[in-house]
């Protein structure tokens, strides 16, 4: 008898157990599904973003140190009927600025009475109003004013800044006593995003005498976004993961020998 000796080899594609080029089909469906659902969020972030937000540019210093001169705000939109105490709004009037956008500081809504100061505070229908977002050490006002109240659909407005702001303040002399009506605010600043800030602090100093405005979509916005981007990248990402894979596993079968016969 003569012995012989021969050597198998697994097989390099088709049978159980073996991967496909690129991944399962399984695979490739789910990934699939994940790039088309990744680019409805990201798209659909950004449309969202674009109805509900407007881009401002603020150019002074009166909004510091909460908004900087310069800085790049995003500002919902928003009617006027919205506005609460202690939000910041983009408005247009006239008699302050011709054709130009201002970004203020709301303080009084219609029928509030408000005066300053008592004890260095901004006073507010009786109340001290506590004002964490002033530059550090400051007074709510330089110079103290008389009680204005301000009318019904109309607003009363300062800056953060109040020693170099031209507000309601500067504008007391005038027919409205320095006060805005809420039909000319278009936007609500929600957030600072050149240089990043990041969300406005919330003015609680004005939740003893009503209700704050909620917080706008913006955060949903950035998730929606931030979560389409990821299931893109990562959709996209499978099919040369999967091929990678499969070679891997190819080049580390090694020949398998038989037995003598």
């Amino acid at each position: 008898m003569s012995g012989e000796s021969t050597t198998r080899t697994a097989p390099h594609s088709g049978g159980t157990g073996t991967a496909q080029a690129g991944g399962s089909r399984l695979g490739q469906r789910l990934s699939g599904v994940a790039v088309a659902l990744g680019l409805v969020l990201f798209l659909g972030g950004f449309a969202w973003g674009a109805v509900s937000y407007r881009p401002y540019t603020v150019p002074t210093s009166s909004m510091t140190p909460t908004i900087d001169a310069g800085d790049r705000v995003l500002a919902q939109r928003v009617h006027g009927g919205d506005i609460r105490r202690g939000d910041v709004v983009v408005f247009e009037d006239k008699t302050w600025v011709t054709n130009s956008k201002v970004v203020k500081r709301v303080v009084a809504v219609g029928g509030d009475t408000v005066s300053c100061c008592t004890n260095g505070k901004l006073t507010v229908n009786g109340k001290q109003i506590d004002e964490p977002y002033l530059p550090k050490g400051s007074l709510a006002e330089i110079t103290n004013f008389p009680t204005v109240t301000v009318p019904e659909g109309r607003l009363f407005l300062l800056g953060d800044e109040r020693q170099g702001s031209l507000d309601s303040t500067a504008h007391l002399t005038d027919a409205a006593k320095g006060t805005v009506s809420r039909d000319a605010v278009s936007a609500r600043v929600d957030a600072v995003v050149w240089p990043w800030k990041g969300a406005l602090t919330r003015p609680t100093g004005f939740e003893a005498l009503g209700t704050l405005s909620q917080p706008g979509p913006l955060r949903t916005i950035e998730l929606l976004i931030v979560a389409g981007a990821v299931l893109v990248l990562a959709g996209g990402a499978y099919g040369p993961i999967a091929k990678r894979m499969g070679r891997s596993r190819a080049r580390t079968v090694t020949p398998e020998a038989a037995g003598a016969r």
